[in-house]
C-alpha cells in the first residue's frame, strides 16, 4: 500500500513514518498486534458526544508541529487529558508521530488509561498495521487523510478501521478530497485548514467546505482554531465539533477554555 502523495513536506513526514513504521514491525508482529485487540475494550462511538448541544471539542494533546517547532512540554499526557475531561472534551486526539510532532503510542496508551471518553490517534495511517495497532492500543477514532491515500486504500483502511469498531475521522482539504471522503460514506469528516503540502493554513476554507458536506456526516473544523472566536466561526461555517491543540496546551488552564467555547456555541 503506498501514499499517493506529491508535496514535498507531506513526503518528508510520510517517509518518516513508514522509517518509524518499519522499526515497530520489526519488534511487534501483526499476529501480536490482533492478539492485544482480542483484549482491549469495545472502541466507544464518539457520534453522540460530537453531536451534543453547542461546538464540540476534540482536544489534542501536541508537544509540536512541523510549522510552528516546539509549542509545549507535556511530561504527563495523561494529566493534560484528564485537565480536557474535566473542561469537558468530547474526545481526545493523541498525536503519535514521533518525528515532526514528538508523540507517541506511549502517550496514547498514558491518555486511554487514564480517560473513559473518545480518544483518537492521530497520525499519518498509510498501512492496515497502524490501523491494528490504533486499536490494539485503546484507540476509538483513527484519523485518515484522503491527501495521502487512494481511493482503493482509503475505502480499504476505513473499512478496516469500522470493522474493528473504531471510527474513522477522515480529513479532507479540497473540494475534490470532500466529494472523495462524501463518496465513501464517511460518518465523521474534518476540513483541515492546512495545507499538509505547503503547511499554510486558510480558514477560509470551512466557509467553503463544512456546509458543501453531506448533512449526514458529523462536520469537524481542524487547524487554525487559536482562540475562542475562531471557534464560534468555524460553528457558524456549520461545524459541529472543533479540533484544538495548540491553544490549549500553551494555555495554563485549558478546561476554561473549553468552557468558554462551550458557552459562546451552545
Amino acid at each position: 500500500m503506498s501514499p499517493t502523495v506529491t508535496g514535498t513536506v507531506l513526503d518528508e513526514i510520510i517517509a518518516g513514518v513508514l522509517k518509524d513504521l518499519h522499526e515497530r514491525q520489526l519488534m511487534v508482529t501483526e499476529d501480536n498486534l490482533r492478539d492485544a485487540i482480542e483484549l482491549v475494550k469495545p472502541a466507544i462511538d464518539p457520534i453522540p458526544r460530537l453531536t451534543a448541544p453547542g461546538l464540540s471539542v476534540i482536544s489534542e494533546v501536541k508537544r509540536s508541529s512541523p510549522s510552528k517547532g516546539h509549542l509545549a512540554t507535556i511530561s504527563d499526557p495523561a494529566a493534560l487529558a484528564d485537565q480536557y475531561r474535566a473542561g469537558g472534551a468530547a474526545a481526545i486526539s493523541v498525536l503519535t508521530e514521533e518525528r515532526r510532532f514528538q508523540g507517541s503510542l506511549a502517550d496514547l496508551d498514558a491518555v486511554r488509561a487514564k480517560v473513559e471518553i473518545p480518544v483518537l490517534r492521530k497520525d499519518f495511517v498509510v498501512t492496515e498495521y497502524q490501523v491494528l495497532e490504533a486499536r490494539a492500543h485503546g484507540a476509538d477514532l483513527v484519523l485518515l487523510i484522503v491527501a495521502v491515500l487512494s481511493d482503493e486504500d482509503l475505502r480499504h483502511l476505513y473499512d478496516l478501521a469500522s470493522e474493528l469498531g473504531m471510527t474513522p475521522l477522515v480529513e479532507v482539504h479540497t473540494p475534490e478530497e470532500a466529494a472523495r471522503a462524501a463518496a465513501l460514506g464517511a460518518r465523521l469528516i474534518g476540513v483541515n485548514a492546512r495545507n499538509l503540502k505547503t503547511l499554510e493554513v486558510d480558514r477560509a476554507i470551512f466557509g467553503t467546505l463544512l456546509g458543501e458536506l453531506p448533512d449526514s456526516a458529523v462536520k469537524v473544523a481542524e487547524s487554525g482554531i487559536l482562540c475562542v472566536e475562531d471557534a464560534v466561526e468555524a460553528r457558524e461555517c456549520g461545524a459541529d465539533a472543533v479540533l484544538v491543540g495548540e491553544m490549549l496546551v500553551r494555555h495554563g488552564e485549558p478546561a476554561q477554555v473549553l468552557r468558554e467555547i462551550h458557552r459562546a456555541t451552545v
